[in-house]
């Protein structure tokens, strides 16, 4: 790899990564399975950053990777679901003791688990909306017009608005 494209990885990491992670964290099971997942796509961005052309940001070449790798993800493992008993380890939380917090912490379990039940484009769509990139570039990410892009997050705000205070 030629010392420009270290560097350009590098920046882009730098300026990207926790956006990249929070979309891993969409499409895996638990911590574990995040952390794997991100690290599957920097692994992917490094080994593809030859073939960055400039067409784009670096950020939406580097979204569309994350979006297709956890996709694939998602795939393998749906399908190797029912091979497998998943043991689930046990998680401690620690909780601030003022009321607000628990409710918001509530609040964005909700929004997670409700994220999870949509379909797989609409997750990629939702996970960039929720990372404040703009339409243009979530179109140009995953090949749809700004226009459908405007009128899927419309319509996914309402379904998550519904899912959450079902669970709420």
């Amino acid at each position: 790899m030629k010392n420009k494209d270290h560097i350009t990885f590098l920046d882009a990491l730098e300026q990207h990564r926790d956006k990249l992670f929070r979309i891993c964290s969409i499409y895996s099971i638990d911590n574990e399975d995040t952390k794997d997942l991100f690290q599957e796509v920097l692994v992917t961005i490094w080994s593809s950053m030859h073939t960055f052309k400039g067409n784009s940001t670096i950020g939406t070449w580097m979204f569309r990777i994350a979006l297709n790798v956890c996709l694939r993800f998602k795939s393998k493992y749906t399908k190797n679901q029912n091979r497998f008993i998943r043991l689930e380890s046990v998680t401690i939380t620690h909780f601030k003791s003022e009321e607000n917090c628990q409710e918001d912490g509530e609040k964005l379990n909700a929004l997670r688990a409700c994220i999870k039940t949509l379909k797989e484009g609409d997750k990629a769509l939702v996970a960039l909306y929720l990372e404040g990139i703009a339409y243009r570039e979530i179109s140009n990410i995953l090949g749809l017009t700004e226009n459908h892009v405007a009128v899927k997050i419309k319509r996914i705000k309402s379904k998550l608005l519904n899912c959450i205070n079902k669970v709420v």
